[in-house]
């Protein structure tokens, strides 16, 4: 069994990086994959789960959440929908799938704590897709279709966000160099040039045949 996940930094190209290593060495790829499986396993759509995960949530949240479990006569009636699942239930099943996911064969894994969920294996190859500030904004952009200022607040907030959910839910610093074994500057090394590298680590970390 050999894996990689990839760790990234919004608006660095994270995604498109795993994408094209896992087509590359014929492996599976588990990104976007997440967000079904997670959905499914806590029958909410899709664009709940895209909307909540690897991102911890609001105090007003949080209130809601202990307010429903101790104070449940206060709740709108039964007929009401039910509540969402917590950010912990979406933590624990991702973790879940993670680990079921794996044990099918070699993957690839985008984000979601992988690197976390898989840090005491020895056959996982850990990667982490980051950029300049500026790189990350014009990127973003172009991927969202809105002004440059506009995106480089939402890579803040995202990126800000993603620092919170690993700190909050797996106790490590998503930013420490010693979560993974190569770092990558994607806004000088570009996306095809960041794929060709980590086939090549990869290649030599698994001894895997080119």
């Amino acid at each position: 069994m050999s894996l990689i996940t990839i760790s990234r930094m919004f608006g660095s190209g994270g995604s498109e990086v795993a994408a094209g290593v896992a087509r590359a060495l014929g492996w599976q790829l588990l990104d976007n994959a997440f967000v079904d499986a997670v959905a499914q396993r806590l029958g909410v759509s899709p664009e709940e789960v895209e909307e909540r995960e690897e991102r911890v949530p609001s105090l007003t949240q949080r209130l809601a959440n202990t307010l429903a479990i101790s104070a449940p006569e206060i709740l709108p009636s039964p007929i009401a929908p039910p509540l969402p699942p917590t950010e912990e239930r979406l933590v624990e099943v991702t973790a879940r799938i993670v680990q079921e996911a794996v044990a099918t064969g070699h993957a690839v894994l985008v984000g979601r704590g992988a690197q976390c969920i898989l840090g005491e294996r020895a056959d996982v190859l850990h990667i982490f897709c980051y950029a300049p500030h500026d790189a990350l904004a014009a990127r973003a952009a172009a991927r969202l279709g809105v002004p440059v200022s506009d995106a480089a607040r939402e890579v803040d907030q995202r990126n800000r966000q993603r620092e919170q959910y690993v700190r909050r839910y797996w106790k490590r610093s998503w930013l420490a160099f010693d979560n993974y074994h190569l770092c990558v500057n994607t806004g000088a090394m570009g996306i095809d040039g960041t794929v060709e590298l980590v086939i090549r680590v990869a290649r030599d970390r698994f001894a895997l045949t080119p």
